[in-house]
């Protein structure tokens, strides 16, 4: 569908916070929002599309949606923008959806322990088992140059490099054990980390502040903290 789109050329507009946003990323919303309201009609959707900043949200349970994380990426033709729907219950994503259309990964999770992969019509378990080589310590980063504060916090787990990626795929590649270790300062909103926090969390990843307090959800501003995403204690095990 978000092909679909591609062929008979993508509307793009401005938001507000000079974000872009097109007609993709309205359409997914709509087919999304339209699903969960099916499937739990009592239970509110917050959406990055429809909501309205300037109330404040007070729901201890709730769906948060960004139908495209990554719209730059998906406006540019790239492959990392992801579709994403979690649901949050009293400060914790427990259920997570993502999607990950030009990479034909689908990834989802129901509880603690509970994470999977769909990739090639096969499911299959992930549980942060590390992929890279004995020694090979990889971290994620949203930007190509990542601050001073940032490098320093990796300089602690003694990254040996970093590889620039998008969207909430940072999270569901270090669920798999493909990457490491994830930090970030405070950026974005909750729905850009939802689905993607419990795709991680349940596949085992610890999941804190770059302070190592809890990182939680259900805040009146939606605003995150800052992020610190390690596959396990030990990066090498």
């Amino acid at each position: 569908m978000t092909s679909d789109l591609y062929s008979k050329g993508l509307k793009i507009e401005t938001k507000e916070d000079n974000s872009p946003v097109s007609n993709g990323d309205l359409k997914v919303n709509e087919l999304i929002t339209n699903k969960i309201k099916e499937l739990t009609p009592n239970i509110p959707v917050i959406s990055e599309e429809t909501v309205d900043i300037k109330i404040k949200n007070t729901a201890k349970i709730f769906w948060l949606i960004d139908p495209i994380d990554g719209t730059k990426e998906y406006i540019a033709g790239k492959d990392e923008y992801t579709l994403n729907a979690a649901l949050v219950i009293n400060t914790v994503p427990l259920l997570g959806l993502v999607g990950v259309p030009k990479k034909n990964r689908l990834f989802f999770t129901y509880g603690p322990g509970e994470s999977y992969l769909i990739e090639e019509e096969k499911t299959s378990k992930i549980n942060c088992k590390k992929k890279q080589p004995k020694g090979q310590i990889v971290a994620l980063s949203s930007v190509l140059k990542p601050s001073d504060v940032i490098l320093n916090k990796l300089k602690e787990y003694k990254v040996n490099s970093i590889v620039k990626m998008a969207s909430s795929y940072k999270f569901c590649v270090i669920a798999t054990g493909e990457y490491d270790i994830y930090a970030a300062r405070e950026r974005a909103n909750e729905w850009d980390y939802a689905a993607g926090h419990a795709i991680a969390q349940n596949a085992g990843a610890i999941i804190k502040t770059l302070d190592e307090k809890p990182f939680l959800y259900g805040k009146e501003d939606y605003k995150n903290p800052s992020l610190l995403i390690k596959r396990a204690e030990n990066l090498n095990d």
